[in-house]
């Protein structure tokens, strides 16, 4: 039996619930108005970490929590929909997280890094800067390069957080 089989039971014990019925009528529009980009490691789960509830924010998961141009091409089309399907509505706050003891550190090991650069056909120098070694460094360059990216909305709020894997502690960066 494969690993995903639990996650199988456990929707069908979802299913049987209400909870898919409340959510937001508009999926680009959550209630919180909240988009979240953070790490895909799974000790940063914002459900746990964050107590987000379905319906709530968009998530969006990237290697180290990282802004590469497939997020910000993500982040720019839900601001797109926003201003051209409902341009009165409020705008949402963009909160980027990185976090201590990130795995996205190993980038910064040129040995691994030339591997996977070899294999993949990536830029070294590009892959190289994707490590998160300090979250509070790294996730002020992330949100300076979401602030400037003329393809989001100025009505964005975007902010920057540094969560500690050993304390559970989120700390902000950049308000």
């Amino acid at each position: 039996m494969s690993h995903f089989a639990t996650y199988m039971e456990r929707n069908k014990a979802f299913a049987n619930t209400g909870a898919k019925e409340h959510v937001p009528e508009i999926p680009f529009i959550p209630f919180e108005q909240t988009f979240v980009i953070t790490c895909i490691d799974p000790r940063v789960e914002p459900a746990a970490v964050l107590g987000v509830e379905l319906g709530e924010a968009i998530v969006l998961r990237s290697v180290g929590g990282r802004v590469t141009p497939a997020v910000l091409q993500d982040v720019a089309w839900i601001s797109h929909l926003h201003e051209a399907k409902t341009p009165d509505a409020d705008w949402f706050d963009l909160a980027v997280i990185h976090h201590t003891d990130c795995g996205s550190g190993l980038f910064a090991d040129a040995g691994l890094r030339r591997d996977f650069v070899a294999r993949g056909g990536y830029d070294d120098a590009t892959i190289a800067g994707l490590a998160v070694l300090d979250p509070a460094v790294t996730v002020r360059k992330d949100v300076e390069l979401l602030r400037s990216s003329p393809q989001l909305s100025s009505r964005v709020h975007v902010s920057g957080h540094a969560y500690d894997l050993r304390t559970g502690l989120l700390t902000t960066v950049v308000d």
